[in-house]
């Protein structure tokens, strides 16, 4: 980017402390390190604030203000500008570059990109508190800077606190995001994408009492992958964990979008059935058993492997059934199943 020079050129400045990270994709080293951001020596134009969407509509004297009070400067790829470890007085309004927010430490994935238009450190600017997170520049990166002691002045113009807020506005939302997929993915199991053991619970309680209001039926089904220790001791448990990805998929195809998978544990899942009776519940549980069987083998990355069969016991809630008394009853069904030989369906 290309930034001429003004009077301020050649002003000297001061030595900034900012925390950089010794290795960006190895063993995470923080230290601290001075004249690591390079203050720049020409002064903002009105094409740099206007680049800045916190600028949005702001009069020409609040410009003019900002012009004055902004420090250019310059954070080279792989730095930390931001770091819960370390006070912030600084608010960051980026020109060109990209920086990279990452919430638990360095080494996790980054929740959010900031680029060219958008800002960082408004929180800790604000309310004078450690940063919440880390940020990092991702490439070469070129902004302006506003520090904390500024607030007195930027609070004179009602636009730019409007701005301010609906700032904080989108932050606000953005970690409500945030906590919900958080929620989720606590409730998916990783490898099969299917709900996991932790998520069943409050999926019976809620289609139970569903069930209970309305005088529907809830029948439960429990399928196990018939000789999977040996599969895994044939083909290794790479195409073992393959073989239970092919398992939810087929079975996720079949199922009624009200009905529920779970991998309960290892190759042992749980559909649930709410509103179908223990008749409707075998039909269903011999569809899926069917389906599975017909697939001899299947294409995955490893190449073409061996399908697998299942074993599914069925049970149907009673009134007084818990969840675990009806999981009881399902896996004595399942047991059955595999004593008569495996690959069918009983209950």
């Amino acid at each position: 980017m290309h930034l001429s020079g003004s009077a301020h050129r050649g002003r000297k400045q001061p030595p900034i402390c900012v925390t950089r990270r010794a290795s960006y994709h190895g063993e995470t080293l923080i230290q601290t390190h001075v004249d690591v951001m390079k203050t720049a020596d020409w002064r903002a134009e009105w094409k740099h604030l206007q680049q800045v969407r916190l600028f949005d509509h702001l009069d020409e004297p609040c410009l003019r203000m900002l012009q004055e009070i902004c420090e250019p400067c310059l954070v080279g790829t792989g730095e930390v500008l931001l770091s819960p470890l370390k006070p912030n007085h600084y608010l960051y309004l980026l020109l060109d570059g990209e920086l990279a927010v990452h919430l638990d430490s360095l080494d996790s994935q980054p929740v959010r990109i900031i680029g060219p238009g958008d800002c960082a450190g408004e929180i800790s600017f604000i309310d004078n508190q450690l940063p919440s997170a880390w940020v990092v520049s991702l490439e070469s990166s070129l902004m302006l800077r506003l520090h904390s002691r500024s607030m007195s002045l930027l609070s004179r113009s009602p636009q730019l606190m409007q701005n301010l807020v609906e700032l904080f506005c989108q932050r606000v939302r953005l970690s409500d995001r945030l906590i919900i997929n958080s929620e989720q993915n606590a409730n998916i199991d990783t490898l099969t994408g299917a709900f996991n053991r932790r998520r069943l619970e409050h999926i019976y309680n809620r289609e139970s009492t569903r069930c209970a209001f309305s005088g529907r039926p809830l029948s439960i089904l429990m399928l196990d992958v018939d000789h999977f220790k040996d599969y895994n001791d044939l083909h290794g448990h790479l195409a073992g964990d393959h073989a239970l990805c092919l398992v939810v998929d087929t079975l996720g195809k079949l199922l009624r979008p009200a009905d529920s998978l779970v991998r309960y544990g290892g190759e042992e899942f749980v559909v649930l059935l709410p509103g179908m009776a223990l008749a409707q519940a075998r039909k269903v549980g011999e569809r899926l058993r069917l389906r599975l069987a017909r697939l001899r083998s299947f294409r995955s990355p490893l190449g073409t492997l061996p399908g697998v069969t299942i074993s599914i016991g069925v049970a149907l809630r009673q009134p007084k059934d818990n969840l675990e008394g009806l999981i009881h009853k399902a896996d004595h069904a399942l047991y059955e199943a595999k004593q008569n030989g495996r690959n069918r369906v009983c209950g």
